[in-house]
C-alpha cells in the first residue's frame, strides 16, 4: 500500500452509520472538519 500524502482530498464514499443512515463524504465535506478512522479487524 502506498503512503499517503499530508493534506490529500480522500475520495467520496458512501457508507451506512450505526444507525443504519446512509452518510457520504461529499455530503459531509462543506458543513464541518472530519476526522474518520478505521480499525482493522473491528468486528
Amino acid at each position: 500500500m502506498s503512503k499517503i500524502e499530508i493534506n490529500t482530498p480522500a475520495s467520496d464514499f458512501t457508507l451506512d452509520d450505526f444507525s443504519g443512515r446512509t452518510w457520504s463524504l461529499a455530503g459531509s465535506r462543506a458543513s464541518s472538519n472530519i476526522l474518520l478512522v478505521f480499525n482493522r479487524g473491528f468486528l
